[in-house]
């Protein structure tokens, strides 16, 4: 646009000085010979005022001569005595106005204007090749007069303003183009700032903002572009937190029978462990089995901690129940991963310690994606909890960020032992262990990966486990922002 206005301009300011040039070229001219004409009007009236007064005629004769640049002859009626200001030509100019009277010469001559008083004309001087305008007659007195001015002063004046004008047009188009630029590009660098916004709103980046300072319509729009943004970002989200809806009400109706069936079998197999301690112990504190006061004291203590196992089981059972049935809604929200990873790792430094790991975690600069930023969390804790029971050897755990693409890819590392292939695919299962000893120990219910893979789900995002060589990566994806181009994040390590 900025060439186009700046190539119209430039063309508008040619044509109009080409114009211009054409009317000074073709005009110049007649205006000049007109205006010479007259000056010839305007010295006959003069000297027709003279002669009533001959004392000084010769005199005034002269300064009006001198003043318009021309040559003035009188003569008498017999063509005698003669007042001239031709100098050296004095008696030719009498001669020639004598063949003008009695028509003796009238070759080269143009007769422009004709009466009874006087002729105007324009003849031409071979003899020193130059043009004259002329005018002769009779006065008032009966006295006969020429008045004549060189016509090659008017062509050499008119081919020297031309010559002028060319070099001033000249000057003027470069300047032109140069001013052209600098207003065109005052008035389309707004333009060009909404419409890099626009394609930042095309590709849902609303972070940009117009931020020019005019207070004209182009200020009134970059406004408007602004508030759109917002605009469109809340749409946007409360349309993707619609559609989350829309899609779990359609898969909802198919499997709310058979994750009723499946919960109820799930929670009276999980339970009845723990019920049956609970129930065992009592019976022996009841029957008096433990006499001392450390076998009672150890009997209460494994009824507690059987109970608060089952607590959380159940809290976990009614979690996942929310999730399968989708009685729980998905806000999907923009909100940046990197901070939320960073508090869920300040919320569990205690763990970490205890267990003796070493986390590595790459902050970098902000990477937004969109989800539920609290459920997000539920999965980030779920994973970090898992690597911290399991890690062994080195105890360390990684986590890393990588974009690919439109998508997010976050995973959570911990060296220790691989999970045997025959159980890799049942790990998001409910109530599934690998190593239900240990799952035991530390009160696992295998409910944990559950409520991330239901998470996911509802997100309609991925997540998965790998073995590595020294130890076990869980991932989960989320739709990216695009606010880092960037393809891998570095790993900076931070120990903590």
């Amino acid at each position: 646009m900025r060439t186009e206005l700046s190539i119209i301009l430039v063309a508008m300011i040619v044509f109009a000085l080409l114009l211009i040039g054409i009317i000074t070229y073709f005009g110049l001219e007649p205006f000049y010979k007109e205006n010479k004409i007259r000056k010839l009007f305007s010295t006959y009236k003069k000297i027709e005022a003279l002669t009533d007064d001959y004392d000084d005629f010769s005199t005034e004769l002269y300064q009006i001569a001198e003043q318009d640049n021309i040559r003035i002859t009188v003569t008498d009626s017999q063509f005698e005595s003669y007042d001239s200001t031709a100098g050296r030509d004095d008696g030719r100019y009498v001669i020639r106005l004598f063949g003008y009277y009695s028509g003796f010469f009238s070759d080269d001559i143009k007769i422009l204007i004709k009466t009874d008083e006087y002729t105007v004309q324009q003849t031409a001087d071979k003899r020193v090749n130059v043009n004259y305008l002329e005018m002769w007659g009779q006065l008032s007195d009966g006295d006969f007069f020429l008045i004549a001015t060189p016509l090659e002063s008017m062509t050499q004046t008119a081919h020297l303003s031309m010559t002028f004008y060319v070099l001033v047009g000249l000057a003027t188009i470069i300047l032109s183009i140069l001013i052209i630029n600098l207003v065109i590009r005052r008035y389309t660098r707004p333009i060009a700032l909404l419409t890099d916004q626009a394609k930042s709103m095309a590709d849902l980046n609303f972070e940009t903002r117009y931020t020019g300072n005019e207070t004209n319509e182009i200020g009134e729009l970059g406004e408007s572009f602004n508030k759109m943004a917002d605009e469109l970002e809340k749409t946007i989200s409360e349309l993707k937190t619609a559609n989350v809806e829309l899609m779990r009400d359609n898969e909802r109706k198919s499997k709310v029978d058979e994750v009723r069936l499946e919960f109820l079998n799930n929670v009276s197999h999980e339970l009845k462990t723990p019920i049956t301690l609970i129930q065992g112990y009592a019976e022996g504190l009841k029957d008096n089995i433990a006499e001392d006061a450390d076998s009672r004291d150890f009997y209460c203590d494994v009824i507690i901690d059987e109970a608060s196992k089952m607590n959380t089981m159940v809290r976990k059972l009614l979690t996942l129940n929310q999730l399968e049935f989708g009685n729980d809604q998905t806000i999907m929200d923009r909100f940046d991963l990197v901070q939320l990873i960073s508090g869920v790792i300040e919320g569990m430094q205690i763990m970490i310690e205890d267990a003796g790991a070493q986390l590595v975690f790459a902050p970098p600069s902000p990477v937004y994606v969109w989800g539920d930023e609290f459920k997000m969390e539920e999965v980030v804790t779920n994973y970090l909890s898992n690597a911290i029971h399991h890690a062994e050897g080195e105890r360390r755990i990684e986590i890393t960020i990588r974009e690919e693409g439109s998508i997010v890819r976050t995973s959570v590392f911990n060296t220790g032992m691989p999970i045997p292939e025959d159980d890799i695919d049942h790990v998001f299962e409910k109530f599934y262990k690998v190593d239900k000893a240990r799952t035991r120990e530390y009160g696992g219910s295998g409910i944990g990966l559950s409520i991330v893979k239901a998470i996911m789900d509802g997100h309609h995002q991925s997540c998965g486990v790998e073995n590595c060589p020294d130890g076990v990566l869980f991932w989960f994806t989320l739709e990216g922002c695009g606010e880092d181009d960037s393809a891998d994040l570095a790993l900076i390590r931070t120990t903590l």
